[in-house]
């Protein structure tokens, strides 16, 4: 054990961060977590153990963690999956990362082969598409995750990640998105965003989040996280989200396309559908007829939609601007 509560590294698993040692790193950094960033750093071993237990990470798995920081979960990470991709903007946190791994982890930074860990750009495609067993267990991109649309190495098949708060949901639609390889996601939001992605239809929080992260996967709360084990401690209680890959809804409509209409009924929430997507549609009377032929009724709210109803209204509204009798003013784009 380190003086900070942190472990050493034992032969054949990484040496996780206490309190101590991440400040420590941070003071000999220079870093200071901003709010900006969104950088509240996990400084307690046993909630990262916990973490990648509620991931459910394997030793097959290649994981991808955005906004790794200081490491503590990244080292979690490593001593479970078969490869671990940390993508990070900050350049000094992605600067230091892999001195971290190193002196705790040090079998991660080279394969079989001896193959030696460099850090790439989100371009980088030197070990693109690779399932090469020499590249090494952990690989570093310093990018904004927003941006990644490929990583190097082979897919990814599980997210998991302590998301910056304030940009939680577009990163996690982001990367859903662009990798359909991932399987599953596990990551720590504050509270009330994990309330909102798990809340099912009719719930008060039901909203866009909630929504939009089914339309990729089954959603559920995985549990809650307490202010003490970051430092600094945030204003909020953290909460765990888990995400299972499934089948989007059967639907000759495009995903842009049923955004459009869920973020259309989500913005004027309390009226009923046929007022809020009026605007949509290009009239009160238009969005009524589209509803009725989605089988959707008119007078319910967003909120008591699942997205397989915003599918069927959305590929309802395709159907009506096939027809040539329509009148004008439709825009289901």
């Amino acid at each position: 054990m380190s003086d900070g509560g942190g472990e050493r590294p034992a032969a054949s698993a990484p040496g996780l961060l206490g309190p101590a040692d991440v400040r420590a790193l941070a003071e000999r950094l220079g870093v200071r977590p901003t709010k900006q960033l969104g950088q509240n750093f996990v400084i307690d071993p046993n909630t990262i153990r916990r973490i990648v237990r509620a991931a459910d990470v394997r030793p097959d798995d290649v994981v991808v963690e955005v906004g790794p920081g200081l490491g503590s979960l990244t080292l979690g990470l490593l001593g479970a999956a078969r490869r671990v991709v940390a993508v990070e903007i900050d350049p000094v946190l992605a600067g230091a990362l892999p001195q971290t791994v190193a002196e705790r982890f040090p079998e991660a930074l080279s394969g079989p082969g001896g193959a030696a860990d460099s850090a790439t750009g989100p371009d980088d495609s030197s070990a693109a598409a690779s399932d090469d067993p020499a590249l090494p267990r952990f690989t570093l991109v310093q990018a904004d995750a927003m941006r990644i649309t490929e990583l190097p190495g082979p897919p990814p098949t599980a997210l998991v990640a302590n998301l910056p708060y304030n940009v939680a949901v577009p990163v996690l639609l982001h990367m859903l998105e662009r990798f359909p390889s991932l399987e599953r996601v596990l990551v720590m939001v504050q509270a009330e965003v994990a309330d909102r992605l798990a809340a099912e239809p009719g719930g008060r929080v039901y909203g866009v989040p909630s929504v939009k992260a089914r339309w990729y996967a089954s959603v559920r709360r995985a549990g809650s996280i307490g202010k003490n084990v970051f430092w600094p401690a945030p204003h909020v209680e953290s909460g765990l989200v888990a995400l299972e890959r499934r089948q989007p809804p059967t639907t000759r409509a495009s995903r842009k396309e049923v955004f459009a209409v869920v973020d259309a009924a989500f913005a004027q929430r309390r009226k009923t559908l046929r007022a809020a997507l009026a605007g949509w549609a290009g009239s009160a009377p238009r969005a009524e007829e589209i509803l009725r032929r989605a089988g959707v009724d008119p007078t319910a709210r967003g909120e008591a939609l699942t997205v397989d109803q915003y599918a069927a209204i959305a590929e309802a509204a395709n159907a009506d601007a096939a027809d040539p009798g329509r009148e004008p003013g439709l825009d289901g784009s």
